[in-house]
């Protein structure tokens, strides 16, 4: 079966753009391809006029380092992401939820694009962006902007951007510094459908006495229809020790307000809240060491 009629790879954003254009909403950017292709050979998309492939363009397979600020292209692969020494040690989050994701041939191909541009509410490296406070930067209405990583969700595989019209250029966010780090844990289906019950990232920063949370951030994921900060256990946190007693205090908060939703593909309700504790136990703590010692060594990473 026929999925395209032409295949474009344009080497610069300007006639990626030009070829959108050209096309008038007919054809599709394409990146790794991991989850567009295998939904075209499923029959959930009638075959496109053209497909525009982003990965020959220099400018968004990059990993740039400025100061204290990252900018990755979303051209970017997932295993450049895993294998880069500042992100496994500043971003560290980010390269525990890329680490897992798919096997080997999925991570060398798929990219971070197209895992936010997909818009899934359970993509695990989105859930590590959420938590890293990311902003991205798009071509939208023929001119380039930043946005919050949160506005590129309208709805459950919405996304702010058309992916006939639009692009997706890169990610950037602020790296760990002192007294701060990240950590990333996930629960995923003992068999059948690979799909996580859920996903939990976290970044915290401690006060100079590295005894007392000074601001935290939490995404879980998938519990609403978009990637979302659990804002009320954030502000819990914030001032108090950093410390089991603090930590239960906060998944107690977590469970009063966090409600997510029996699902026929991942788990029970009841189950999945039980999860969520679990993860929250996991990733504090976690975080909370790595910031201390000012050490961070990913865990559950494939590297091969």
């Amino acid at each position: 079966m026929k999925l395209w009629e032409r295949y474009h790879t344009p080497t610069t954003v300007d006639e990626a753009v030009a070829l959108l254009q050209q096309y008038a909403g007919t054809a599709r950017i394409i990146a790794g391809g991991t989850d567009l292709l295998v939904e075209m050979r499923e029959g959930h998309h009638d075959p496109f006029p053209a497909l525009i492939d982003i990965t020959s363009i220099p400018s968004l397979r990059t990993i740039q380092i400025e100061k204290d600020t990252v900018y990755i292209g979303a051209g970017v692969a997932h295993t450049p992401i895993v294998k880069n020494p500042v992100l496994v040690e500043r971003a560290t989050c980010l390269v525990e939820s890329c680490g897992v994701i798919g096997g080997p041939q999925v991570r060398n191909v798929g990219t971070l694009g197209g895992n936010v541009a997909h818009a899934l509410p359970a993509g695990d490296g989105t859930t590590s962006l959420v938590a890293l406070d990311a902003e991205v930067e798009i071509f939208k209405n023929g001119k380039r902007r930043w946005v919050n990583i949160l506005e590129m969700f309208t709805g459950p595989g919405q996304s702010l951007l058309d992916s006939t019209r639009d692009v997706l250029l890169q990610f950037r966010f602020r790296l760990s510094g002192k007294n701060e780090a990240t950590a990333f844990k996930r629960i995923m289906r003992p068999q059948g459908v690979a799909l996580p019950i859920l996903g939990c990232a976290v970044w915290v920063r401690l006060d100079e006495s590295r005894e007392y949370f000074d601001m935290v951030r939490v995404c879980i994921a998938p519990i609403a229809p978009t990637p979302t900060r659990i804002s009320e256990l954030e502000e819990v946190l914030k001032g108090q020790p950093a410390n089991e007693v603090s930590i239960q205090k906060a998944v107690d908060t977590g469970l009063k307000v966090v409600h997510p939703r029996t699902s026929k593909y991942r788990a029970t309700a009841e189950y999945r809240q039980e999860m969520m504790e679990l993860l929250l136990r996991r990733t504090l703590p976690l975080a909370i060491e790595r910031a201390r010692t000012g050490k961070a060594i990913p865990e559950g990473v494939g590297l091969k």
